[in-house]
């Protein structure tokens, strides 16, 4: 019980500015940690703004990202043209979209002197196709992956991986899946016709030959799966292989112990790459490059390349290094060790990596509609 009689005391001047003084030199801090959160809001593939990714950055700057999830560069394009300027602050793309983002006004013009492009692993990755335009820059390469035969260890060897060949093989039928999106499908089939670099640049009995190509495989082919639907079917062994992915789909999965891998074949792989793009309009463009140049860090690198949805490379040269200090074993697991046979830098150099693009002789649409009889055949 309190003292009722208690002398209630009144502080000196000097104990009141000695007080109010340390309270004022606290004051940023306090307020640092009171404030409310700027919000960056992102379009991205799934993962881009989970804490593993965003979360050293957010308590660093006093940020949160609100993410937006899609899949496919279409649906990338789809959800922008569908929202006002300025909603998305920061846009994930993949590569190949950067030229219609800029062409339809949908992102900012970057200074390319605030990135350090003299770190990238490659020189390509400095000056990577369509994110300049007239000498001037629009989206940022931050990570990539290939693509190529995803397998279950079990059901294919890895001599019959190195072709696309295996997904044709008679024991797969009906445990073929794809991940449902065109590109990287179709692209696989263009390679297996033996079209090389010019993949996606095909005249018309090119792309005949690649929808023939496409249909004599749909036989095998036991669904068409999202992100979340690929990884599980794989998991449970529902699908034995996968066209349309690689690594950042059976890297999870092999990490864990399940017997899955994914190769880069003789015909050729493709790269998928990712891109960050600032929104146009956005309210938080100096916030967003500085975010941009966190995932250039070594540090942002190593977090990119361990991402816990989808692992990917890293593209620099401090990236690379961190990440052989900090964890050796996944660079020995994707090759990203200078002199290693499947470097994915060496893959480039040496002709089989195609970067992943959008059709040159026909339209997108053409492509989306194809895919579309595909699936219902």
């Amino acid at each position: 019980m309190k003292n009722k009689s208690a002398k209630v005391l009144t502080p000196t001047r000097r104990e009141v500015l000695k007080y109010t003084g340390a309270a004022a030199l606290a004051a940023p801090f306090v307020n640092r940690a009171w404030a409310q959160a700027t919000e960056i809001n992102m379009l991205a593939w799934y993962g881009h703004g989970e804490p593993d990714i965003v979360g050293e950055f957010e308590a660093a700057n006093n940020v949160k990202f609100k993410p937006k999830y899609y899949a496919g560069g279409d649906n990338m394009l789809a959800l922008i043209a569908q929202s006002p300027p300025g909603t998305y602050d920061v846009i994930l793309s993949d590569g190949e979209f950067v030229q219609q983002l800029n062409a339809a006004g949908y992102i900012e013009n970057l200074d390319a002197g605030d990135y350090n492009f003299d770190d990238m692993l490659y020189d390509d990755f400095k000056q990577f196709p369509g994110h300049w335009k007239d000498g001037t820059l629009h989206s940022v390469m931050v990570r990539c992956g290939h693509l190529g035969v995803s397998y279950n260890t079990s059901a294919v060897s890895a001599e019959e991986a190195m072709s696309y060949k295996c997904f044709w093989k008679p024991e797969l039928k009906g445990k073929v899946g794809h991940f449902d999106w065109h590109l990287p499908s179709l692209g696989m089939m263009s390679l297996y016709n033996g079209n090389g670099a010019n993949l996606w640049n095909l005249d018309d009995a090119g792309w005949a030959k690649v929808q023939e190509t496409t249909m004599s495989l749909r036989p095998q082919v036991g669904g068409f799966f999202d992100y979340g639907g690929t990884f599980n079917s794989l998991k449970n062994g529902e699908m034995t292989a996968m066209c349309g992915i690689g690594d950042w789909i059976t890297g999870v999965l092999e990490k864990d112990g399940a017997p899955v891998a994914s190769v880069v074949p003789k015909e050729g792989g493709i790269q998928w790459t990712e891109s960050y793009c600032i929104g146009k309009g956005s309210q938080h463009a100096a916030m967003v490059k500085k975010f941009i140049q966190y995932m250039l860090s070594p540090e942002g690198q190593v977090h990119s390349a361990q991402m816990a949805a989808y692992p990917g490379f890293a593209i620099t040269k401090g990236g690379r290094a961190l990440l052989n200090e900090k964890d050796p074993k996944e660079a020995q697991r994707t090759g990203q060790v200078d002199g290693m046979a499947n470097d994915p830098i060496s893959l480039i150099k040496d002709g089989r990596i195609h970067y992943r693009n959008i059709p040159v002789n026909q339209t997108l649409e053409d492509w989306n509609d194809f895919w579309s009889e595909y699936k219902n055949a």
